[in-house]
C-alpha cells in the first residue's frame, strides 16, 4: 500500500514540474516582442515607349544578287577541217570584242572550190547571152551589166528581175537559176568557215585547241559576255510585287564602294520551293574601270513604294511571332499586330489602335500585368535607359 502512495506522489509531482514548465515557457514566449515587418516592394520596370502613330512608309528593298553573264554560248565549228587560230589565241579567259575572228576552219579547198563554180557559170551566160539578144531583145542591156558585174573573188551580185513568163521558162530550161542559187549556198557555207565573235566576252571553257581537227558542229570553246551583264536577286513574294519591268535600280559593292546603274528587265513568274522567293532579274551595262566579274555578289538597291497606313519599329519589339507589348494603366498587356513587311532591322506593321504606348524595347522574363513607369524624358516616345535599380 505505502509502495503506491509513494508512485502516485512522484507521478503527481512529474506532472507538477511539467505543467510549470510549460507555463513557464509559454510567459516568456508572450513576453517576446514582434519583429518589425517592412512592407512587400512593389517591382516596377521602366520601359521605352512610342504612341502609336500611322503614316505612309516609304519602303525601300535591298537584296544580295549574284552577277551572271547575259549570255553563256558554245562556240562550234560549221564546217568540217582543221582549226586556223586568228589573233586571239583558243585560251580559257582570252578576251574578244563583237565582229573580231575567233577562229577559221581551213578554207581553201572551199574556196578553190566556189571560184571554180563561179567559172563555171560565167561560161554558162557567155553562151546564153546571144541567145537573150535575139529573143529577148528588152532584156539584153540587163543581163550582160549582170555577167559584166561577176567578179570570181567577190560575191555574186542580184541576179535581175524576171517577170515575163517565156523568159523564165528560158532561163530555167538552161539551169541558169538553179546554178545561181547554189553558188548563193556555197558562199554561204564558205562564210561559215571563218567565225566571228557575237558580242564583246571572253572564253570560259576550250574544248579544242588550234591545229585540231573538227567536224561540222563540234565544239570548239564556252564564251560568255562581259560587256553586259545580269544580277539574279532573290526576293520575298511581298517585295517582290513591289518591284515592275523597268524599275531603276542602283547596285553596290560592298568591297570597294563601287556603285553601278541597272534595270528590272524580267520577273520569274514562280517561286522557287527551296527559298520560297521570287527571282527579279537586273540588267547592267559593265564598266571598264571598274569591271563586274561574273559569280560575285552586290547589293541592289530597289526604289521605295509607299505603304499607306503603317508603322515602322524594331524586330526585336515583337515575340511569339507577332505579339507586342503596350502600356495600359501603368501595366504591361499583350497584344497581336499584323507585320506587313518585314526589313533587316525594322518591320512594319498595323492592327493597334492609334494613340496606345507601344513597348519599343525587348523585355526578358516579363509578364503581362507588370508594374512599369514610362520614362519621362520624352512624352509618348522615350529613349533612356531602365535605373540601376531595375539592372540590380
Amino acid at each position: 500500500m505505502k509502495n503506491i502512495d509513494r508512485r502516485i506522489v512522484i507521478l503527481t509531482a512529474f506532472l507538477f514540474i511539467v505543467g510549470l514548465a510549460f507555463g513557464i515557457m509559454k510567459f516568456l514566449i508572450a513576453q517576446k516582442e514582434e519583429p518589425f515587418s517592412r512592407p512587400p516592394v512593389v517591382s516596377k520596370r521602366y520601359v521605352k515607349t512610342e504612341k502609336v502613330d500611322y503614316t505612309t512608309i516609304i519602303s525601300p528593298v535591298k537584296a544580295p544578287g549574284r552577277v551572271n553573264s547575259l549570255a553563256n554560248v558554245d562556240i562550234i565549228a560549221e564546217a568540217s577541217g582543221k582549226l586556223m587560230v586568228s589573233d586571239i589565241p583558243l585560251k580559257t579567259g582570252a578576251q574578244f570584242s563583237k565582229g573580231d575572228i575567233l577562229f577559221t576552219v581551213y578554207p581553201d579547198e572551199a574556196a578553190l572550190a566556189l571560184k571554180s563554180r563561179k567559172s563555171q557559170f560565167l561560161n554558162q551566160l557567155a553562151n546564153l547571152l546571144p541567145d537573150i539578144a535575139i529573143d529577148f531583145p528588152n532584156h539584153e542591156t540587163r543581163f550582160r551589166n549582170f555577167f559584166n558585174a561577176i567578179d570570181i573573188n567577190q560575191k555574186l551580185p542580184e541576179f535581175p528581175a524576171i517577170k515575163e513568163e517565156k523568159l523564165k521558162i528560158f532561163l530555167s530550161s538552161r539551169d541558169i537559176l538553179s546554178t545561181y542559187y547554189s553558188i548563193l549556198k556555197d558562199e554561204l557555207q564558205l562564210s561559215r568557215h571563218t567565225i566571228k565573235a557575237p558580242f564583246n566576252g571572253t572564253y570560259s571553257d576550250i574544248y579544242l585547241e588550234a591545229g585540231a581537227y573538227t567536224n561540222t558542229g563540234g565544239r570548239v570553246a564556252h564564251a560568255i559576255r562581259t560587256d553586259v551583264l545580269e544580277l539574279e536577286v532573290p526576293l520575298d513574294k511581298f517585295d517582290a510585287e513591289w518591284v515592275k519591268l523597268g524599275d531603276p535600280v542602283t547596285i553596290h559593292s560592298e568591297t570597294n564602294s563601287a556603285n553601278w546603274r541597272g534595270k528590272v528587265i524580267r520577273k520569274s513568274q514562280f517561286i522557287d520551293p527551296q527559298t520560297q522567293s521570287q527571282n527579279i532579274y537586273i540588267q547592267v551595262h559593265n564598266k571598264k574601270q571598274r569591271p563586274l566579274l561574273i559569280g560575285e555578289y552586290l547589293q541592289v538597291s530597289f526604289p521605295g513604294h509607299p505603304i499607306p497606313g503603317a508603322m515602322e519599329v524594331p524586330r526585336n519589339v515583337v515575340f511569339n511571332t507577332n505579339e507586342v507589348f503596350v502600356v495600359e494603366n501603368n501595366r504591361l498587356k499583350k497584344k497581336m499586330i499584323n507585320i506587313i513587311k518585314l526589313n533587316e532591322k525594322t518591320l512594319i506593321f498595323n492592327g493597334l489602335e492609334k494613340g496606345e504606348l507601344l513597348v519599343v524595347q525587348p523585355l526578358v522574363n516579363v509578364q503581362e500585368g507588370t508594374l512599369v513607369e514610362i520614362h519621362k524624358d520624352q512624352p509618348g516616345k522615350t529613349s533612356a535607359t531602365p535605373s540601376e535599380k531595375e539592372k540590380k
